[in-house]
């Protein structure tokens, strides 16, 4: 029996990181044009659903490796990790549907755009994985994932304020709020992703 090869994971998380700038770009498109219907949930809710399988993939090709291109704790993180940027960006679409928001405010479509490049940044990032020359390029990357990070922390922390000096409804002040956090949280799961690939190419190199 042939052991897999070692370019599987890195072919595993390829399309991980394809899926996730997939699903941050119809988040985008659904924010601009304020349209969570059931139907764009549901899509939403297949880019979940294909990064669990690919998240369950993983797991399995790990458990069927004997030799592995990195630590196998740290493959399993970095698995699942992504997977937790799908699974709030899949949050964030629900929520809108469920609380009947249909004009999403110039803050949520802000942090749409920054969630997006995020994600782009991030699959350049992880792209680098193959490569142990690439050490330059991926701390470019992660660099530019920490500022748009940041830049997702001031954009809630101004959509907050903002919230509480203008919105007169407590219900639609709850429902912002919440969603301007989640939005926030998905940039930050994206920042942990980026430390750990850092972190693997350090151990590595």
């Amino acid at each position: 029996m042939f052991l897999p090869r070692e370019e599987k994971f890195f072919d595993l998380f390829d399309k991980q990181a394809d899926n996730l700038v997939h699903a941050a770009e119809f988040y985008h498109k659904l924010i601009d044009e304020g349209d969570f219907s059931p139907e764009n949930v549901r899509k939403m809710h297949e880019f979940e659903h294909y990064g669990d399988e690919l998240t369950h993939t993983t797991i399995n090709t790990l458990n069927e490796t004997f030799i592995t291109p990195f630590d196998r704790e740290d493959i399993l993180a970095l698995a699942n990790r992504l997977d937790d940027i799908i699974d709030n960006l899949y949050l964030l679409a629900n929520r809108f549907s469920l609380y009947r928001i249909t004009k999403p405010t110039e803050y949520s479509k802000k942090m749409a755009i920054t969630i997006e490049q995020t994600t782009r940044a991030l699959q350049k990032a992880l792209a680098t994985l193959r490569n142990k020359k690439s050490v330059t390029e991926t701390l470019r990357q992660c660099v530019e994932i920490n500022r748009l990070e940041n830049e997702g922390d001031v954009l809630r922390d101004e959509a907050i304020s903002d919230l509480f000096d203008n919105e007169k409804d407590p219900i639609m002040v709850i429902k912002q709020k919440e969603l301007y956090e989640i939005a926030e949280t998905t940039t930050d799961f994206c920042e942990h992703v980026a430390n750990m690939v850092e972190s693997i190419l350090v151990k590595n190199n």
